[in-house]
């Protein structure tokens, strides 16, 4: 086998490392927690801590609706009761009791719609739980996949790494040390020429260099100085 088929050989070893490790890289940078799922937990989270501030909040005006209402009874007891019969002091009394009816009237009208904003707020909580309950489930799956795929990869790497090893003891160190030289160059250090063409560059080959080619030399294209490999 000549050196230049040897190298060829080499190269494409060295092409489906390149792509094996490109493939690791964006599965591993799949790896992780998923952006979608940070984001609806966050969501979640908002939702739910805004539905238990609601809830303070509807607590805290029953707890005053519930207040006022205690007074509202005491006065109204008193002013019917015929203990005060001093008609400024009943009228008094009286303005009182509108006074906190009206604000018994205002709360009643406000927890009315906290309670609508809490079951607006549930209603979301549990869409969004539902919903992350979903992509969680998905992500766990994909993640699953991810891994088997990398360990895959990683396996696959390390046996492409040992036959290039193998391969590459096999060839001239003088000739490897031109091909890894030109690798750093050209990315692709070997062409294949055909039909007298160096697929490198796609230019049409001397006589002489396509001779020296056939006869088995290892030959650099004057043109691009990749390594010519006649198949």
């Amino acid at each position: 086998m000549s050196v230049a088929k040897q190298l060829y050989q080499l190269q494409e070893v060295d092409l489906e490392l390149e792509v094996n490790e490109r493939d690791l890289k964006q599965v591993t940078a799949q790896l992780g927690e998923s952006q979608r799922v940070i984001e609806t937990r966050n969501k979640a989270a908002a939702e739910q801590q805004r539905r238990e501030e609601l809830g303070r909040q509807q607590h805290s005006i029953e707890w005053e609706i519930d207040d006022l209402t205690t007074r509202i009874s005491t006065a109204e007891e008193e002013l019917y009761s015929g203990r005060i019969r001093n008609p400024k002091e009943l009228t008094n009394l009286q303005h009182e009791i509108d006074l906190l009816k009206g604000k018994r009237g205002q709360l009643e009208d406000r927890a009315l719609e906290i309670m609508g904003r809490v079951e607006d707020t549930s209603r979301n909580v549990d869409t969004l739980e539902k919903e992350l309950k979903t992509l969680e489930a998905a992500w766990q799956s994909q993640q699953q996949q991810l891994s088997e795929q990398r360990e895959q990869l990683k396996i696959k790497l390390a046996d492409l790494r040992q036959k290039r090893q193998l391969m590459a003891d096999k060839i001239d160190p003088q000739a490897v040390a031109i091909y890894q030289e030109l690798k750093k160059q050209k990315g692709t250090p070997v062409a294949k020429v055909e039909q007298g063409i160096c697929r490198g560059c796609r230019i049409t080959l001397p006589i002489t260099e396509l001779q020296r080619t056939k006869s088995g030399e290892l030959v650099r294209c004057s043109s691009c100085s990749r390594i010519l490999f006649l198949a």
